[in-house]
């Protein structure tokens, strides 16, 4: 166990945690320097931007509302660009969709104490959709799973699966401790994965996910064989790969053989590490697969669609009628563009909505009337289990949205 004289501030670190600048932000570098402790920092790290999660009513109660309302008050101001991961409810729809009003009035009283502190109300786990795409080894401090999957496993920055608090507080400061996935050594490869499964679609790569972040757990894993030939858009089914990692393990960077930015590097793959082979995916589907035929609500966009994945729904359902609820979850960003691209009105005219600002994940589904869901998301198919007790189904994009054209899973 490190000494607490192992972390090394500067003099500005120093007065900071002392309170000279003011008691939020002392609060702050007590959260990180308390963790940069207990992880064996050495020293801490600028970082350049926070994603900061913890934003839905539903998971903070009235006790992290409490806690944000006292920090704001307080003083709380971020030093760096720091954006919201996504709340309970699409703020301006939240009527459309269900939502109780009590519910509502809490939720936007949670992103009121996050804009006093200067915190873009973006509401998204894809920030790199509406503009935080942080560069080739920066430092940053994002929380969300899929998202620090992607910052460092896609982008090649560098930065820890933060808590909310912990992102917040590094937000503030504008630092954090300089452990974990900041630091070279703890950015190679604990595992090689052989794919010798046929990966044709984003509910393969789903399904490899899987299985992979349950072999490995919090490793670090090193794809080989992983043929990306068959998509357009490699970096949204490098998004559904990280994603389902993040949610059946604790995996927060993956490289990939001949495709992501770090995986070419000399000392990235050490001799001698476990290695496994994934024959099929079979496995995969049947982890995220229950017995379910009816189907309440058919959920795309976890995590949040890109505007060409609502292009190609839109494209699907042109000249069609849903028979269920159809939600695709998205950045508010990317909605406005869809909107003035045609593509929301396209998917309205068949009965979906395109949802922004929140996912099933974290919206009050107990409060809607849900119980069973179909999604092409490896990630929701997993946590709508766990955090909302739903029954799922699991395949592609079109199975999706056959399900939600005939209320069935076929």
């Amino acid at each position: 166990m490190p000494r607490d004289n192992d972390l090394h501030l500067t003099d500005e670190e120093q007065a900071m945690l002392a309170g000279e600048a003011g008691p939020a932000v002392r609060k702050a570098m007590e959260i990180v320097t308390a963790l940069a402790k207990i992880y064996g920092a050495r020293h801490l790290v600028p970082v350049e931007s926070a994603q900061v999660a913890g934003v839905s009513y539903k998971n903070l109660g009235d006790a992290g509302l409490q806690f944000l309302q006292e920090w704001a008050d307080e003083g709380a101001r971020v030093r760096v660009p720091a954006f919201l991961n996504p709340a309970g409810m699409d703020l301006q729809r939240w009527r459309e969709l269900g939502i109780p009003e009590e519910f509502a009035r809490f939720q936007m009283a949670v992103i009121a104490a996050f804009t006093r502190m200067g915190i873009a109300p973006s509401l998204t786990c894809t920030p790199y959709y509406v503009g935080l795409r942080p560069a080739l080894g920066s430092h940053v401090a994002w929380s969300e799973s899929s998202a620090v999957s992607f910052a460092n496993s896609v982008l090649g920055a560098r930065t820890n699966r933060e808590g909310g608090p912990s992102a917040l507080a590094a937000a503030i400061a504008g630092r954090t401790g300089a452990y974990g996935l900041h630091l070279d050594e703890n950015r190679r490869a604990t595992h090689i994965i052989e794919v010798r499964a046929s990966v044709r679609s984003t509910a393969d790569i789903g399904a490899l996910g899987a299985l992979a972040g349950e072999l490995v757990r919090d490793g670090v894993p090193y794809f080989r064989g992983l043929d990306l030939r068959w998509t357009r858009r490699p970096e949204e089914a490098l998004k559904a790969l990280g994603a389902a990692m993040a949610a059946s393990g604790a995996v927060g960077l993956y490289h990939v053989e001949g495709i992501t930015p770090e995986a070419g590097l000399s000392d990235i793959l050490p001799a001698g590490i476990p290695r496994f082979t994934i024959h099929d995916l079979s496995a995969g589907y049947q982890k995220l697969n229950g017995p379910l035929e009816e189907v309440d609500l058919v959920s795309l966009g976890c995590p949040h669609a890109s505007l060409e994945e609502l292009d190609e729904i839109a494209r699907f359902l042109a000249g069609k009628q849903v028979r269920t609820r159809l939600w695709i979850t998205t950045a508010r960003q990317v909605r406005e563009e869809a909107e003035r691209a045609g593509i929301v009105a396209q998917i309205e005219a068949a009965g979906g909505q395109v949802v922004a600002d929140t996912c099933v994940i974290v919206a009050p589904m107990e409060l809607l009337s849900v119980r069973s869901l179909a999604t092409n998301s490896a990630k929701a198919a997993l946590y709508a289990r766990s955090h909302s007790g739903l029954e799922t189904r699991f395949g592609t994009t079109e199975q999706c949205l056959e399900a939600a054209l005939t209320g069935r899973w076929r």
